[in-house]
């Protein structure tokens, strides 16, 4: 059952699953766009194809909100808005220990391996090198981990998970990028939070929020 936040005849915003994939890929494992196709399907007595735009992606371990299109009008202005870096995207993670400063931006140039589908930081003249940035501010420390929000400047794979874990501070839970701490089987704690958009017709302006699960690690801080 897909949890909606809002919806009208051009947005549909909801709360993604955690290993629900955004979009369907090779796996044939069930994804976001093809969970509200039939969502609108059903809910409308729709025959026929539905449409259902994606704007953005989370990474499949991630869940919290994200924000769908539901004609290609809203689709193509929403995608512009991304461009334009006027969809704000706001993220919320636990990761290990306690970063230097309260709050900080971070700015590194990041590598993708397409073969490992790892990413690493890299020298800014590395041939592949994109800059990578986001501000943070840690809400709370408790435990040896510490809640952080984050607000993204730039959308880069695996960004967050990234840039955390190569100043020692890796996301909990996460396999790949903090292996060394992290226990296999841990959900990585990785949540979008926030979103901020221009509506595509009405043009409000319009905030989605979507509080993580109450469970460990979240359950550790009270904000």
């Amino acid at each position: 059952m897909v949890k909606v936040i809002y919806e009208d005849n051009h947005l549909l915003v909801v709360e993604k699953p955690v290993n629900i994939l955004s979009q369907g890929d090779d796996t044939n494992d069930k994804d976001m766009v093809n969970l509200l196709k039939n969502y609108v399907k059903e809910k409308y007595n729709k025959p026929g194809n539905v449409f259902i735009g994606l704007v953005h992606r989370l990474d499949r371990p991630v869940g919290g909100v994200m924000v769908f299109a539901k004609t290609s009008k809203a689709a193509s202005r929403l995608s512009e808005q991304v461009r334009n870096k006027s969809f704000k995207k706001t993220y919320r993670a636990v990761i290990h220990g306690t970063m230097n400063k309260k709050e900080d931006t971070l700015k590194d140039y990041l590598y993708k391996n397409k073969k490992t589908n790892m990413v690493s930081v890299v020298n800014k003249n590395h041939n592949e090198a994109k800059n990578a940035e986001l501000d943070y501010e840690t809400l709370q420390s408790k435990n040896n981990f510490s809640l952080v929000q984050i607000d993204l400047k730039t959308g880069r794979p695996h960004q967050i998970r990234v840039q955390f874990s190569s100043r020692r501070h890796p996301l909990f839970g996460d396999q790949r990028y903090g292996q060394n701490v992290n226990k296999i089987g841990q959900q990585i704690a990785l949540w979008s939070y926030k979103i901020e958009i221009v509506h595509p017709t009405t043009k409000e302006k319009m905030e989605f929020i979507c509080e993580p699960p109450k469970e460990y690690p979240w359950n550790l801080f009270d904000k």
